[in-house]
This record gives C-alpha cells, sequence and structure tokens, in this order.
C-alpha cells in the first residue's frame, strides 16, 4: 500500500521529534488525485501488528493496518469512506499478547480556546482545573486529560505505564503560542503513573519531568506522578466554615500548635515510621484538642522529594505529601480537625524550589520557572531557585496553587516562608552578587506584587482565612491591608520578640537586671504590626538546644524558667506559636526522623509542664483581656517594669471592655518574694488565676491561697494595690473577683 503520509512526518515520529502529531496520526480525510478516503495511522513501537475494529451496517469488521516504517508506524486507508468513523485499536504485542483501546488522536481538544487565552494571560486563577491530569468522559469515553505548560518544548509527550514509558507513542498536541500542549488518553484512569517526557528546543535534549499540577505523587524517593481525582469527599465541616466566615483572628484567641507530621509520633515495631493522615487524625487532633490550641501548623505538607528539607524544598505544589496516605485520607484529617473546633494552617513555600533534575528547574529546557541569572535565580544558602515572579504564568502558578489549598482542603491559612528573601534582592548576596531594580533598589518589585495580589485574593476569596508571613527585617506594614499600602497579610511573626526573649531567659538570673531591655523593647513596636510571638522549630535546631536545655540553671530551675518563659509570652501582646515538643520540655533538639520523646511524661517535672501549658492555652482562650486587643495599644498597660534590681516586672491587659483586665506578675529571679506590692485598677478581691509555681506544676507551689483582697492603698499610680507572695522564677495571672 502506498502511504498517504509525508516521508518526513514519519521520520520526525519515529524519532519523537514532532511538534504536531495530530496532524498525522489519527483519523484524517485525504484527498488526493481528484479521490477522497479515511486514513488511519498509528504509532506504537511496541506493536507486532495493529488491527482497526468498527461496526458497520453489515456488523462488525477488523481492517489490519500495514506497517509503513519498522519502527511501529502503521496505516489503513477505506476508500469507500469520505467521512470519519468511529473505531477502536487492536494492538498485538511480540509476544502474541491482544488488547484493545480506542485512539487517542481520534479525539478533539479538550481545552477550550477561551481556557488557552485566560492560561496564555496568566489570570485563570484555578488553572489547577485545566492543567495536570483530569480523569473525565470525553467523547462518551472515559480516560484522562493530560496538559502541561511548556512553550520550549520541540515534543511533548505523557509517558506511563500504558505505554510501557515509551515517549513515541503519545506525543502531545500542541496548543500553539500558548506554550501549552495537550492530550486525552481513553480508558487511562485513576493509578496511573506518569510522567512527561520533554524534548527541548535547546539542543533536543531529552527531559523527564513529574507532573507540576499533580494531585497525588508517589511516595518518596520514586518520583512519579499519578493519575488521582481529588473531587468527591463529603465534607462536614460546614458549621466550622460559616463561622470562621463571620469571626476575625485579630481578635479572638489564636494559639497555634506547629507540628511537623512525620516526626509527631512515629510507629515502633511496624513496617512503616510514619502515622498515617488518619491514624494522625485519631491521634494528634484530640491531643491538640486536649491542650487547647485553636489551631495547628503544619509545616509543608505538598510533596517534597528528600526528607531533610522538612518539606521546605517543594515539587509537587498540588499534592499533599504521600508518606501519609492519599489525597481524600488528607482532606479527611483537616475535615476532623474542623469538626473538633481546631482551624488548620498550612506553611507555603513560593521563595524556593529545588534543583530536582525531574522537577520545576529547567522544566522544558530552558530557565521557565526560574531566572536564568543566576544573581536572580538563585538562593545559594538553601542551593535552591528563585521563582520568576515577573513571568505572569509563574506568578499565576503561585496564586492559584495558594487559592487550591484554600478551596480543595479547606485550609484555613497559609504561613508563608521565608518572605524577606522575596522581598529584598540583595537577601543574603555580596555586592556584585544581585541585580538592582528597574529603578536601582534592591526591593523585589514583582515578588512584591505578586505577595500583595496573593493576600488580596486570599481574602477576597476566603473569608476568615489567614495569611501570616515570616519576615525577618523591619519592612513596612506586612500586615497591613494593600490599599493602605501594606503588603496584605493578615499576621506576620515577631522575629524580634522571639529573639530578645530567648536571649533574656537565657542569662543567669543574677545577670538579668542588665539586660532588661531585652524583655521590654518589644513594646515600643508592638503595634506597628498584627504579631504572632513564634518560638518555632527554627529554634530548636542546628545545635540552638531544645527550649528546655536553653534555660539556664539547675534541673529545676531550668523547668521553672521554662514555665516561667511560656507564661510571659501568654501575657505580651500578640498571637502565640510553640512548635511540637516545647510543651513537654523535650529535652533533645528535634530530629525530623525521630518521634518526640513521648517518654518523658512518665516524670512528673515534664508532665507539669504539658499540664501548664494546658492550663495556659484555657486561661488565654477563656479570658478576653489575654486575646480582644492584642493589636491594640489600649489593651496593654505597664504596672511596673522599673524594678530591676528585684528582676520584677508586672503588667496589665485589657479587653474591649476597659474593665475587663488580668494582671501578670514576673519574678524572673529565683528568689521569693514576700509582702510584693503591685499595683491594681479595682477594688475588690483578685482571683490568682494561674500560678505557674503551682506544686501541679513541678514547682514549689510558693503562691497567694488562690486570691489576694486588694486595699485602698495606691501605688505604682493606680488608686488601689496588692501585697503579693511571688514565687521564684515564677508568674501569677489575677483576675478581678
Amino acid at each position: 500500500m502506498k502511504t498517504s503520509i509525508r516521508k518526513g512526518d514519519v521520520e520526525r515520529l519515529v524519532g519523537a521529534r514532532h511538534w504536531d502529531p495530530f496532524s498525522v496520526l489519527g483519523p484524517h480525510v485525504v484527498e488526493e488525485k481528484g479521490r477522497r478516503f479515511v486514513s488511519v495511522r498509528v504509532i506504537h513501537p511496541g506493536a507486532q501488528g495493529v488491527a482497526l475494529m468498527r461496526d458497520g451496517e453489515e456488523g462488525p469488521s477488523r481492517t489490519v493496518l500495514s506497517r509503513v516504517h519498522p519502527d511501529g508506524v502503521f496505516e489503513a486507508q477505506f476508500p469507500g469512506e469520505a467521512e470519519i468513523f468511529p473505531y477502536r485499536l487492536e494492538f498485538t504485542d511480540r509476544s502474541g499478547y491482544r488488547w484493545e483501546q480506542h485512539d487517542p488522536y481520534a479525539f478533539g481538544l479538550v481545552l477550550s480556546d477561551f481556557d488557552i487565552h485566560l492560561l496564555a494571560e496568566g489570570s485563570h486563577l484555578e488553572e489547577y482545573e485545566k492543567l495536570g491530569s483530569h480523569v473525565i468522559a470525553h467523547g462518551g469515553v472515559r480516560g484522562t486529560a493530560f496538559a502541561v505548560w511548556a512553550p520550549n518544548a520541540e515534543r511533548v509527550s505523557v509517558v506511563c505505564n500504558a505505554n510501557h514509558w515509551d515517549g513515541r507513542v503519545h506525543p502531545m498536541r500542541s496548543r500553539g503560542e500558548s506554550g501549552i500542549w495537550e492530550i486525552f488518553l481513553p480508558e487511562v484512569v485513576e493509578e496511573e503513573v506518569y510522567k512527561y517526557e520533554i524534548r527541548s528546543r535547546e539542543g533536543g535534549k531529552i527531559l523527564l519531568k513529574t507532573d507540576p499540577f499533580a494531585f497525588r505523587c508517589e511516595r518518596p524517593p520514586r518520583t512519579g506522578s499519578i493519575v488521582c481525582s481529588i473531587d468527591g469527599y463529603e465534607w462536614g465541616d460546614s458549621a466550622w466554615m460559616e463561622e470562621r466566615a463571620r469571626r476575625s483572628v485579630l481578635d479572638g484567641p489564636f494559639s497555634v500548635y506547629e507540628v511537623h507530621l512525620g516526626s509527631w509520633k512515629r510507629k515502633e515495631g511496624e513496617g512503616g515510621p510514619y502515622l498515617s493522615y488518619r491514624e494522625l487524625a485519631d491521634d494528634l487532633v484530640p491531643y491538640v484538642k486536649e491542650m487547647g490550641y485553636t489551631h495547628i501548623e503544619l509545616m509543608p505538607v505538598a510533596e517534597h522529594p528528600f526528607d531533610g528539607s522538612w518539606g521546605y524544598q517543594v515539587l509537587g505544589y498540588f499534592a499533599p505529601t504521600s508518606r501519609f496516605g492519599r489525597p481524600g485520607e488528607f482532606m479527611e484529617f483537616v475535615d476532623r480537625c474542623h469538626r473538633e473546633g481546631i482551624g488548620v494552617i498550612l506553611d507555603w513555600v513560593p521563595a524556593h524550589f529545588p534543583r530536582d533534575s525531574h522537577g520545576l528547574a529547567s522544566f522544558d529546557g530552558t530557565h521557565l520557572y526560574e531566572h536564568a541569572d543566576p544573581r536572580l535565580g538563585e538562593h545559594r544558602d538553601w542551593g535552591t531557585l528563585i521563582f520568576n515572579f515577573g513571568r505572569r504564568e509563574v506568578a499565576n502558578f503561585l496564586l492559584s496553587n495558594a487559592l487550591f489549598w484554600l478551596k480543595k482542603y479547606h485550609i484555613d491559612g497559609l504561613r508563608v516562608d521565608a518572605v524577606a528573601s522575596m522581598l529584598y534582592l540583595d537577601y543574603s548576596r555580596k555586592p556584585g552578587e544581585w541585580v538592582p531594580n528597574a529603578f536601582g533598589g534592591r526591593e523585589n518589585l514583582e515578588a512584591i506584587a505578586f505577595l500583595k495580589r496573593m493576600n488580596e485574593e486570599v481574602h477576597a476569596r476566603h473569608p476568615g482565612a489567614v495569611t501570616i508571613a515570616e519576615e525577618s527585617t523591619a519592612w513596612p506594614a506586612v500586615s497591613r491591608p494593600v490599599y493602605l499600602g501594606g503588603l496584605g497579610f493578615t499576621l506576620k511573626w515577631n522575629m524580634g520578640w522571639m529573639h530578645d526573649m530567648l536571649s533574656f531567659i537565657a542569662q543567669d538570673p543574677i545577670h538579668r537586671k542588665f539586660h532588661f531591655g531585652e524583655l521590654t523593647f518589644a513594646l515600643l513596636y508592638a503595634f506597628h504590626e498584627n504579631f504572632v510571638l513564634p518560638f518555632s522549630h527554627d529554634e530548636v535546631v542546628h545545635l540552638k538546644r531544645s527550649m528546655l536545655d536553653k534555660m539556664p540553671g539547675d534541673l529545676w530551675r531550668k523547668f521553672a524558667n521554662l514555665r516561667l518563659l511560656y507564661s510571659y509570652m501568654y501575657s505580651h501582646p500578640g498571637k502565640k506559636l510553640l512548635f511540637m515538643g516545647g510543651e513537654i520540655a523535650q529535652w533533645e533538639e528535634w530530629n525530623h526522623d525521630q518521634s518526640l520523646q513521648w517518654d518523658l511524661l512518665q516524670w512528673d517535672s515534664h508532665k507539669g509542664v504539658q499540664r501548664f501549658v494546658r492550663d495556659l492555652n484555657r486561661l488565654y482562650r477563656e479570658t478576653p483581656a489575654l486575646h480582644e486587643t492584642d493589636f491594640r495599644p489600649e489593651g496593654f498597660e505597664w504596672i511596673d517594669f522599673r524594678d530591676v534590681d528585684n528582676t520584677v516586672v508586672s503588667l496589665l491587659r485589657r479587653g474591649k471592655d476597659p474593665s475587663d483586665c488580668v494582671a501578670c506578675v514576673f519574678n524572673f529571679t529565683p528568689v521569693p518574694r514576700e509582702a510584693y506590692r503591685v499595683g491594681v485598677p479595682f477594688p475588690g478581691r483578685y482571683v490568682e488565676a494561674l500560678n505557674s509555681d503551682a506544686e501541679a506544676y513541678g514547682g514549689s507551689n510558693v503562691g497567694n491561697g488562690g486570691s489576694v483582697a486588694a486595699e485602698e492603698k495606691p501605688w505604682m499610680g493606680r488608686p488601689f494595690s496588692v501585697s503579693l507572695s511571688l514565687p521564684p522564677l515564677g508568674a501569677i495571672f489575677l483576675l478581678p473577683g
């Protein structure tokens, strides 16, 4: 048979270089020398033979295709047909095994021209609904639609088990200048493992890439994407979501338990080291509820290849890590949190991504997601690459990803990692190692614009959701609305307070009076931003020692100092965050490959700290004065911060109703103070609502018998005062009775 395929097209197909395979493969109406016929062309290098199966008026028929190239190009011509007709293909391999399937090249477009237009201009905020892999019915046939952005590719193929990972079998359709490639593979459904094989125009290099939009990935160290539908989960958190939209996090309690899911608790003596999402829902969620936290913050759960990155070097931006289970099981985990009244915050990492060859780096053989200039495109500190925020497709990829977690997984907030590295072009760079912006400055204008838009879209589309910046510099108005000139975050980590407090508390008590500035300095700027006070994972790794081990003194003093530190944190304006293990006074630094030291709870001292943190959270949630006015100057008053010699400070927190208040007194020395007078605003009795030195917490039980009466004796500028027994290295919280 004389083939109707041009020789050049055949050579490009078998060489896996054809940029427009749909113009050759599949059914085509051919007009040749005045005659019109249908030609069906197939490529399958692994096939010994191919036959076409069709239903006609006279019943089923089978036509064997002729091999027109030894590398597996086949064709059949139907002279009596002038229009394309439905058919199936029967393949036979060299062992004689036969199978049938629909021809992918007989199906039309999946993405509309309007989809392509929105994707190309970077305005499709649900990009994940179009790109990636999606199980659909197309032309009445169930299969998977694949689409990927690779504008500098010469050819892109889906490779998977169904085609024996041969890039010649299923080359994709180019959608022109948009740079998007698509194909529908009939009968390929969920659980199929796949990648994209990309031939770059730059030297014809062959790249094998994980799908940037995959909803599920293989468990590391394997790197394949998996076809997966994430629709269909029946959520039971409607009451939570409705309430979240009505309330403001700014004037409510916000106490966060930061968790690394892989090391909170490990299995022992079983096949795998990790608890699954369902097991975490059974164990972690009740624990967080019992401990009184309002939110869990999860260190990155998006798929990442390297355990040692703790999740901060992400490659599967749309896939919860398979280390702990399937996407639906992560939904169940979030749902369980919400049903128990616990919010879920995710660490989100748009600041950088790893260089892994199967990931985003040089995705189509060019610097697609990253800058080509290493002065703009590399983080040498982390050995990672920087997103090109000025490229509309890249910015839209990240923006749609942020919205994806909030919509599809009902996440309540995003804590954006390493914001400072995004804001400054000279971040951790020497002169000559960075490129100024268009105005000669050090500000990354494209990243700033991206962050502003991200915050605007999150707050507009998901009422009640929060965005939190880990930003370690004095960049102004990080947590102020964009329309007021800010970056638009809801909250910002107060890194300065954290460093000052840890420096102060690490001093031997006899020297603390010389470091009072570290204790009080944060009040000079406490209301410039909406701050979170963080004792995060970063403070208990890399030889920084655990929270307990940072404390000075003997064993008793270490525990007392830790309870005192937590007390001061909860009295200070700002929301709260504590990394897991801090609540049980873990001795060892955090290790991502090991479980927390839960066995320490056999000791009363550790059990006492855990009990204290639980009661501290309870007091914080039940006392409006401790959370309602975190970001208003009228919510905080010093009672006395001048008693340097005794190293005692006292303060007053007020709620929206000024009569709603709590007096907090802190003794930063190991010396009990008897008859220590403190000014208070109202007469009557004051209940000792919490005493960090209580015996139940492992303390010496110095206190005030549960309450103390105010005397009409002016003190410290107040009309009334109380005479207190101050516990050593202790804190007391007094509520008007």
